[in-house]
């Protein structure tokens, strides 16, 4: 096993890299500057906390939120390895424990916020210390095309200059103006070594369902997924207040987030979700960056989100442990009009403002696709793939038909009313309704008065729908919300082009069952419940988050596999030397009840490790010859320390043992170890 293979098996618990981690890794590690774009959950925060381990000096990491930093540094320190932040939540006694081991040397990443570059105090601190690589973590947030526009990171360019080091830039999503917004304002406008690895996320199930009765439709999706850890992302903080009041009201733990409350509040709620299995948080996009929970299960959205970057960083959140995690995304004609009036009536120059609209209309076109959402979701990242098996649509592909003949008459009663009208009406005069705003405006007399009578109002209210979804009809900001064509609909308007429209069938997408139905199989679920409840009882112990444990990947793992030792225990994926030293035999005795085995300190220690069986095997050759070959000597023993020298070191010849034993020793056991080693050797 090589060092670096060895290190991140024994400090992380990974038996090898992710799929495209391995060359981030070693391009940060021999010190060129980097930036990676990586799916959420791909593991990007591995890609800078290893490379700071095998490279001289101090890693300084910039990360956008206290709560994100804390549950990093909670986690590195966990296994082992020495991390702090510098933050405004810290107690004096944190800093002064963080700025003892700055002084000390011995801090290997040092987590800050943005904020902080503004002090020129930070900067002189720095210049004190080993400084050898800066990580930034969201790097998008550097960028005002980014969805997370953060001012301060713009200082880190100048952090970059003044200390004269390497810089690596992560962030999940950043689309070309972002990337080159990122390379001019972090790298002087010098590319970088550039990873793009991939958007997708084959463990998340994507779905889409036309709003109908939508507070019903979140409390019908939690329902099914009742006891796993969820997020429901709202538009308003009132709704975030009323979805998470019903959902208290019918028996699921839930709060409520958003910016509108106390700034103590908001931390409560932060630490109850990262401690409480099975809690959700109805939320605004203000519970965003932070979230580091890898064993969310599932995420809704009770309103269309801004983008479709917002989109899917916001998915993203589920099942960052790579284990199965679904989605749910509720829409309607109202949000389209909300969304396009807000970049309509926003003070953004009028490029960015187009850029917002082909934003929203790629979203748009995910949330009305005829075919497998997660080719479409990744076309529009530039990536293909056949269909993915894993969304509403591969499950049931939709209904659909013609729809160009209805389109042409919606567009040509818009254009009959000059534009100055909204839906409800103009699907009144679709179907000939004889009301009062009708005859007021001498609308009964249009052509197309009642030429829409064969479809309901509802299969209309589609149809509009789809039309915005299409990006074929606007809400005009200067006429109250007024539907406008665009250009995009005159060749369908001509005849020159066709469309095709999707049946609603809303009430079967709002009773879809769970795609994830079990974590394990029925025989496991037993034992998986009882190592939660033992994480559980740990984590509350500590007053650290639950998946700091362990996360539900590992447990799952450690639920199928049911090691019997703590050597089997090393092997399960997450579990490090560290880990399996704090919490190896609490988990093994849930596992194994009373039967659990003792094991020397000395032993413990190479549990897993290549250096464990042969440690066993000298342990029985030194049993058989502890009196002698012939059984009658003087009784003689090395401890549990010389044992563990001899199986990690591997002396090859008798000169080499002797230094380890002494000659008493090697004159007894000498031989006889010498082939033990030499079986063992490769």
């Amino acid at each position: 096993m090589t060092p670096n293979a060895q290190l991140l098996r024994d400090v992380f618990g990974f038996d090898g890299f992710r799929l495209g981690q391995q060359e981030i890794v070693e391009t940060v590690a021999a010190g060129e500057n980097v930036l990676a774009i990586m799916p959420t959950g791909g593991g990007k925060s591995l890609c800078y906390q290893f490379p700071a381990l095998i490279r001289d000096g101090l890693t300084v990491v910039i990360s956008p939120l206290i709560a994100l930093m804390r549950d990093q540094v909670r986690a590195l320190q966990e296994i082992g390895v020495a991390a702090g932040a510098l933050t405004s939540g810290n107690t004096q006694e944190e800093t002064d424990a963080v700025f003892a081991s700055l002084d000390a040397g011995t801090l290997k990443l040092l987590y800050i916020a943005p904020e902080r570059l503004a002090s020129g105090a930070m900067l002189s601190a720095l210049r004190r210390y080993n400084v050898g690589m800066i990580a930034v973590d969201e790097a998008h947030c550097v960028s005002q095309w980014g969805h997370d526009f953060r001012p301060d990171y713009l200082r880190i360019g100048d952090l970059r200059r003044a200390l004269n080091v390497p810089i690596s830039a992560f962030t999940a999503t950043a689309d070309a103006e972002t990337q080159i917004e990122i390379v001019n304002r972090l790298f002087d406008g010098k590319q970088p070594r550039t990873f793009l690895r991939g958007f997708d996320r084959p463990n998340i199930h994507l779905a889409f369902s036309a709003k109908d009765s939508p507070r019903q439709q979140i409390l019908d999706f939690a329902d099914e997924r009742r006891g796993r850890s969820g997020i429901v992302y709202c538009g308003t903080r009132a709704k975030t207040e009323g979805i998470a009041r019903a959902l208290s009201d019918v028996g699921h733990s839930a709060c409520f987030y958003h910016g509108g409350m106390e700034a103590d509040a908001r931390r409560e709620v932060e630490k109850r979700f990262a401690v409480e299995d099975g809690l959700i948080v109805v939320a605004t996009v203000a519970f965003g960056m932070g979230v580091d929970k890898p064993d969310i299960r599932w995420v809704a959205h009770a309103d269309l989100p801004k983008s479709i970057e917002a989109y899917y960083q916001e998915i993203g959140r589920a099942g960052r442990d790579g284990a199965a995690a679904e989605t749910m995304t509720l829409f309607g004609p109202d949000d389209i009009r909300l969304r396009r009036s807000q970049i309509d009536e926003g003070l953004a120059p009028a490029d960015r403002r187009d850029a917002d609209h082909g934003r929203l209309n790629a979203l748009l076109g995910l949330a009305e696709a005829l075919s497998c959402r997660r080719q479409t979701l990744l076309g529009y990242f530039g990536e293909s793939s056949g269909p993915c098996g894993n969304c509403d649509l591969c499950d049931a592909p939709p209904e659909v038909f013609d729809g160009t003949q209805p389109v042409r008459m919606a567009l040509s009663a818009i254009l009959r009313t000059k534009e100055m009208f909204g839906a409800g009406h103009l699907i009144d005069i679709l179907q000939g309704k004889d009301t009062e705003k009708v005859r007021s405006n001498g609308h009964e007399t249009l052509p197309t008065f009642g030429v829409g009578k064969d479809l309901l109002k509802t299969q209309w209210q589609a149809v509009f729908r789809q039309m915005m979804g299409h990006d074929l009809i606007r809400p005009d900001a200067e006429r109250h919300g007024a539907l406008r064509m665009t250009d995009d609909a005159l060749p369908i308007l001509r005849d020159e082009a066709k469309i095709t429209l999707r049946k609603d069938s809303i009430r079967a997408a709002a009773k879809r069952r769970p795609a994830v139905k079990t974590l394990v199989n029925d025989e496991d679920a037993p034992l998986l419940s009882a190592l939660k409840a033992k994480r559980r009882f740990l984590a509350e112990t500590a007053s650290v988050p639950a998946y700091i444990i362990f996360n539900d990947r590992t447990l799952i793992e450690m639920a199928e596999k049911r090691p019997q030792s703590l050597d089997d225990m090393m092997q399960i994926s997450g579990i490090g030397a560290k880990k399996l030293e704090s919490y190896g035999d609490a988990f093994l005795s849930v596992i194994l009840g009373d039967t659990a085995p003792d094991m020397h300190p000395t032993r413990r220690k190479l549990a897993g490790r290549a250096g464990a069986s042969l440690y066993d095997r000298l342990l029985e050759v030194q049993s058989e010859l502890a009196h002698g070959s012939t059984g009658i000597d003087k009784p003689l023993s090395c401890s549990a320390s010389i044992l563990a020298k001899v199986a990690t070191q591997r002396p090859k010849d008798m000169t080499s043992l002797v230094r380890i034993l002494g000659d008493k020793r090697a004159e007894r056991f000498g031989n006889a170890f010498l082939d033990v080693l030499k079986e063992a050797s490769p």
